[in-house]
């Protein structure tokens, strides 16, 4: 009966928020296609990526093409330091093109515009994938990889496709300085996305690792604060609902309560 029933509402294109919500609660999905990639991606980090903005249809075949090129390369040599240049090098010659804040990672797959969250999911995608040693960094306003090699920390800065991959000893340890976090400061502003490494080096107050999971809950949290600043504060608060269900953190909670009042606020004045 309820098969039949979800059948009937996908027919007259009714049941979609209805079907999200019997399944996931609270969570509201814009489109069936983002619905079935959350549920898929519970199990595969690449498609809770590929979950933001799914209305468009994407194809994989440049992802594809890259891990089957890459791929070749890992089964001649391992995991070793040459193929961590060649994930670096083709990564960028592929996907990473135009840099542009707030780039989803399916307009990385279909124009090549990124920025530090979907850039850096795809390297962590590719270093999981060739078993390499590796962190993703999530500091105030950026987030880049560390790897582990052979007991040495090498920076993969996604933003910088020349000079991006930081192997000095001296290098690596100016760049992670800049960012270390005081416990003391508190996040300025909860409506600022992640995006490029900042220019002032100063006043950290976030230096955490996060998973994949988490990373894809940044990624929605990112999509929510464009909504958020164009005042769209219902749509900004549904975001970061998926947002928490994917990372349990204080900026984005308080982000989503600043929403919801703001939200309610906007609709008194009315």
């Amino acid at each position: 009966m309820k098969k039949a029933l979800l059948t009937y509402f996908l027919i007259f294109g009714f049941g979609l928020l209805a079907i999200a919500q019997d399944v996931f609660g609270d969570l509201r999905f814009d489109s069936y296609s983002e619905k079935e990639l959350w549920e898929t991606g519970q199990e595969n980090p690449y498609l809770l990526f590929r979950a933001v903005q799914a209305e468009k249809s994407i194809s994989d075949q440049i992802w594809n093409d890259l891990v089957a090129e890459l791929d070749q390369k890992f089964d001649k040599k391992g995991t070793h330091l040459n193929v961590l240049r060649q994930v670096f090098q083709k990564s960028h010659q592929q996907l990473f093109k135009t840099y542009q804040q707030h780039s989803t990672f399916n307009e990385m797959l279909q124009e090549g515009k990124f920025d530090c969250v979907s850039a850096s999911g795809a390297l962590a995608l590719l270093l999981d994938r060739y078993e390499f040693d590796y962190k993703v960094v999530e500091t105030d306003y950026h987030v880049f990889i560390v790897v582990n090699f052979e007991g040495n920390e090498i920076i993969l800065e996604s933003t910088l496709p020349i000079g991006g991959m930081i192997t000095t000893p001296s290098e690596v340890a100016s760049y992670l300085e800049g960012y270390k976090a005081d416990d003391s400061i508190q996040l300025k502003s909860l409506n600022r996305r992640l995006g490029a490494p900042k220019a002032d080096l100063s006043d950290n107050s976030i230096f955490r690792q996060v998973n994949l999971r988490q990373l894809a809950g940044l990624q929605y949290y990112n999509d929510a604060i464009s909504h958020f600043n164009e005042q769209n504060f219902g749509i900004a608060a549904s975001q970061l609902t998926k947002a928490l269900k994917l990372y349990d953190s204080d900026r984005i909670e308080g982000l989503k309560a600043l929403a919801e009042e703001q939200g309610n606020l906007l609709a008194n004045s009315k």
